[in-house]
């Protein structure tokens, strides 16, 4: 390596994204239900416990679409696209019985997340008991989830708007291991690397990016004095399973998630992956 290709490695490992911290705005909340009057309204109450300990005070309007509103996803667009909302809470299986079998979204949800450039934040089926609990126990544990945290900063934000005073928001960044075997073994073939030194190297610096990262969000965090703990999960995972075994050993009470890939409006395959198979825990679809 020359000294210019040194000088330049060193300038860049300089260059670090850093946490922005922008405040995630609610202006206004639709409460997307198939439910009547009164079990509309008592779903909109949990979601307002749910997403607040007592609610969002930066919501300015709050609308609740009851099972009469709309019959059809066509309609159901259209009263969105009045409205303006932004952001949507719903649950899976929105008119529907697929909740009863588990591991589905539901046309309605699944088409929002693919037409609709909102956030969406999806709840269990109110007739699961589990549901019931969660409204009790309110929401403590916020983990925000990516194979690529360093420089999300509306990733983080989102996170910290739904994390509570003296909660917990878990910053989990798990790169993909399959990818990064398949450079591995790419590399291993080129005689001119030290394959070895190689993969030590590369792994170190992705691992430290991501932990550089949320070193400067705590850093943010304690200087907006936001009374939230943060802890971080760094490392090579096989994601849906792994994320599974995250969720469940951290008592995450809500996952956010990035949905759409860029230039496309349509779920990328690891967050459906993910938002089908964590049917029990509320998730944000960002």
């Amino acid at each position: 390596m020359t000294r210019i290709d040194q000088f330049e490695s060193v300038f860049k490992s300089a260059d670090k994204p850093l946490f922005r911290y922008e405040p995630f705005s609610i202006g206004s909340l639709m409460v997307l239900t198939d439910l009547a009057d009164e079990a509309a309204e008592s779903f909109a109450a949990f979601v307002g416990r749910y997403t607040g300990g007592g609610g969002l005070p930066e919501i300015s309007s709050r609308r609740v679409i009851k099972g009469a509103d709309f019959t059809t996803i066509e309609e159901c667009l259209d009263l969105i696209a009045g409205e303006k909302p932004d952001l949507i809470c719903t649950y899976r299986g929105l008119h529907s019985d697929c909740w009863r079998w588990g591991q589905s979204l539901g046309s309605y949800v699944e088409v929002l997340t693919q037409t609709v450039s909102l956030p969406v934040l999806v709840f269990p089926h109110p007739a699961v008991a589990e549901t019931v609990f969660a409204a009790e126990a309110g929401c403590r544990h916020v983990m925000a989830m990516t194979d690529h945290l360093a420089g999300d900063s509306r990733l983080v934000n989102a996170a910290l708007f739904f994390t509570p005073s003296q909660g917990t928001l878990h910053l989990t960044n798990l790169e993909d291991q399959q990818v990064f075997e398949r450079y591995m073994e790419a590399i291993d073939k080129i005689p001119s690397i030290d394959s070895a030194a190689a993969r030590e190297s590369v792994l170190a610096q992705i691992l430290k990016e991501a932990r550089d990262y949320i070193q400067s969000c705590r850093t943010v965090v304690e200087e907006q004095e936001l009374d939230v703990e943060i802890q971080e999960t760094v490392g090579l995972g096989l994601h849906v399973a792994d994320y599974k075994r995250l969720a469940a050993a951290r008592d995450v009470d809500l996952l956010v998630m990035n949905t759409k890939d860029s230039g496309q409006l349509a779920m990328h395959g690891l967050a459906y992956e993910l938002a089908v198979e964590l049917d029990d825990i509320p998730l944000l679809l960002l």
